[in-house]
């Protein structure tokens, strides 16, 4: 994965302290330069992943970026430049940004990827492998389009049975069930076809599409549709304590022991559930595998149809985490590190098609 290089500054702003901030949103600012010779950047991106929410510095390299509460990364761009990126909150709105992004430069990996053989009918012959497992088989799936596909580079490493996917420019998916065009700015994509694991690093940034009032009382009732029993959803009612309330249903597991389930007599001390001074909430379960029922909706017919066998009332997933280390959850049901839980059954078959912005909300009049 190529590395980012840069240098933010953090500053405490004593008369930002004092001012008001819009109930609901906070506001982050700061300014963004060249690293090397300390000029502003003018006209950089700065964009919240995952969200709707983007601005640009004016002249001087200044930006100011309204956030709805809870956490973000932001990530800074600017042509020539290597991107970077970090995590914000509330409490970053005490403090003014100064980020210093370096030039690009030629890195390792893509000297290394340049040497190996790229498959040169990669999309003919791993496309739509590569469509099931980024964009996703559910129904909202059906309705998306990769719109320059001539920018993913596919290798194979016989040696690790591994298919490698980059892509030279972000990937422009159009998501007609949603609503959103999503810039997804991927890292990689990995397959390792003896594990049949499919893993992906980047970030999404969702911009609206331009629709009909009847497109977008359709695009409303499925991102509604779309969000209850999803992930965001699961660590939003994490986060506020409600998982019964929302009736997600959760048993842990030993997978050292028989794999059956073990009783807690307490769902929220199982988990290490934990509330710190900033409002932020960390979670680290006594057993590393987790089921989640969500029994509010049953599965997609599409889902079914994958596995004839699969529960039918329900949606039925499980969540393995990978660390040792606490999962961290704010109240927007942004969660790092993000590369820690790695999710199977209903919420797995879940792609890039069902994703929703941390700003979505389901009552909001989209």
């Amino acid at each position: 994965m190529k590395k980012i290089s840069f240098i933010i500054t953090l500053t405490l702003l004593a008369c930002l302290s004092g001012m008001a901030q819009e109930k609901g949103y906070y506001y982050i600012k700061g300014q963004v330069l060249d690293q090397a010779t300390g000029q502003p950047l003018s006209y950089a991106s700065v964009v919240a992943q995952n969200t709707t929410i983007g601005v640009l510095t004016d002249s001087a390299g200044a930006f100011s970026i309204r956030l709805p509460e809870g956490g973000y990364t932001l990530s800074f761009s600017f042509a020539g430049y290597e991107t970077g990126s970090m995590r914000v909150s509330r409490l970053s709105a005490e403090e003014e940004l100064f980020v210093a992004l370096k030039p690009e430069t030629q890195q390792l990996e893509e000297v290394t990827i340049v040497l190996d053989l790229e498959l040169k009918d990669g999309w003919e012959r791993y496309g739509e492998f590569f469509l099931e497992n980024f964009i996703g088989k559910s129904e909202n799936a059906l309705q998306c389009i990769i719109r320059n596909p001539e920018d993913l580079h596919f290798y194979f490493y016989k040696n690790r049975n591994t298919l490698k996917v980059v892509s030279s420019e972000p990937i422009m998916v159009e998501n007609f069930a949603l609503g959103y065009t999503l810039k997804f700015a991927i890292d990689s994509f990995t397959n390792n076809f003896d594990t049949r694991i499919s893993t992906f690093a980047g970030y999404p940034f969702f911009e609206e599409m331009e629709g009909t009032t009847v497109q977008k009382k359709l695009w409303a009732k499925n991102r509604k549709a779309t969000y209850y029993g999803s992930l965001l959803h699961f660590m939003r009612s994490l986060y506020a304590r409600q998982l019964e309330a929302e009736e997600f249903e959760l048993n842990f597991f030993n997978p050292s022991g028989d794999k059956s389930a073990v009783e807690v007599s307490d769902i929220y001390q199982a988990l290490h559930f934990n509330t710190d001074s900033l409002g932020v909430v960390s979670i680290q379960p006594e057993f590393p595998v987790m089921s989640i029922a969500y029994r509010r909706q049953k599965p997609e017919a599409n889902y079914i149809k994958l596995d004839p066998r699969t529960n039918r009332e329900f949606q039925l997933s499980t969540l393995l985490f990978n660390s040792k280390e606490p999962l961290y959850v704010e109240e927007n049901g942004y969660y790092y590190e993000q590369t820690e839980i790695i999710t199977n059954g209903y919420l797995g078959y879940k792609k890039i098609a069902d994703l929703l912005p941390f700003d979505y909300l389901p009552f909001s009049k989209d």
